[in-house]
């Protein structure tokens, strides 16, 4: 009896001595060691991107929310170091891990995602900023009289204008592959070709085509803020995949500051905007730049983000846009890799 009180006396500090110390310390696996315990801050010095420059992708003010985090101070609230990197594609940049994280459009980053390229999606950032555009007085304003007519997408077949110009034209139920011809056009070009009747309509950027709306040339057809897309991601967050799997805790840092970024971008627009022309990413004068940036609602929660990339994969696998899968659940397994919260 006394040697039963003595073991059940043993166990029960033990557990004590537990509780203590997991009151003081998370349980995290290293290695794939759960008894390893560490704090995460503690976690977070093993990465392999401790204390290393982050570096994050500059281009066009719909993707801006990167450039914003870093202007904000956002970043350097949560402990990073971070520059910018300049150019015209990150698709190569973000799978060479020469910048770990990017704004991108989900018709840019899929395909490649799906084929090898090593990036997926972590978060959302915001809807519409492309739509396809007729001459106001032309006979092409429905996208039923475009039936058997050429359709420009700017930047190529099998790229994002493309696979979004497929998309929108599919909604309508018209066979983008059999019923219309997409050609492409240079962007300059398109307005030009729809004169000379060579197009019949060309898919744009929102901000390049405002003066020409506003001044009665141009009238949107079809969007990606329409009612129908206007719940859906258009540009997605997107990091290099190995620098996920390495630098978890990173990783959700570079997230969250991004997420803050991009809230405050849809709160308060009139200073982000301000912002951003005085940084030089936003031309063209305020009026137009603050027309499309309010346009976007910034700021999409993962969840959201997630069924829009379920839908996506699903609607591309149907349409022929990705060719090696079979069903949405294979590409959501390449393409998203969620970051689990750590605060």
């Amino acid at each position: 009896m006394k040697n039963l009180k003595r073991i059940i006396s043993i166990v029960m500090l033990a557990m004590v001595f537990g509780l203590v110390a997991c009151s003081t310390k998370d349980t995290v696996e290293v290695d794939g060691n759960s008894d390893s315990q560490l704090t995460w801050e503690e976690r977070w010095e093993k990465e392999p991107f401790y204390g290393k420059t982050i570096t994050y992708w500059i281009q066009d003010p719909c993707q801006s929310g990167p450039r914003v985090a870093d202007l904000m101070g956002y970043f350097k609230e949560e402990g990073l170091t971070v520059e910018g990197l300049k150019g015209k594609s990150y698709t190569e940049p973000l799978g060479t891990n020469k910048c770990q994280v990017a704004v991108g459009h989900i018709a840019t980053l899929m395909v490649p995602s799906t084929n090898g390229v090593d990036l997926s999606f972590v978060g959302g950032a915001h809807h519409g900023c492309k739509s396809l555009y007729a001459l106001a007085d032309g006979n092409f304003t429905t996208t039923e009289s475009w039936k058997g007519q050429k359709v420009a997408v700017p930047n190529g077949i099998g790229a994002s204008d493309y696979n979004i110009t497929a998309c929108l034209i599919d909604a309508d139920g018209i066979d983008p592959i059999n019923e219309v011809e997409l050609v492409q056009v240079d962007n300059g070009a398109c307005v030009q070709a729809m004169g000379n009747g060579e197009i019949a309509a060309a898919i744009l950027g929102d901000g390049f085509a405002y003066n020409m709306v506003k001044d009665g040339k141009l009238v949107r057809v079809r969007s990606l803020l329409d009612d129908d897309f206007k719940g859906k991601t258009c540009c997605v967050i997107a990091m290099n995949t190995t620098f996920i799997k390495e630098n978890p805790i990173t990783a959700r840092k570079v997230l969250d500051a991004i997420n803050k970024a991009h809230d405050y971008m849809r709160e308060y627009p009139t200073e982000s905007v301000n912002m951003l022309i005085d940084d030089g990413i936003m031309t063209g004068g305020f009026e137009k730049n603050f027309a499309v940036h309010t346009s976007l609602n910034f700021g999409i929660k993962e969840n959201d983000n997630e069924k829009s990339l379920y839908q996506y994969a699903k609607d591309y696998i149907r349409l022929g846009l990705l060719t090696k899968y079979k069903n949405a659940d294979d590409v959501m397994k390449k393409v998203w890799t969620p970051i689990p919260e750590y605060k």
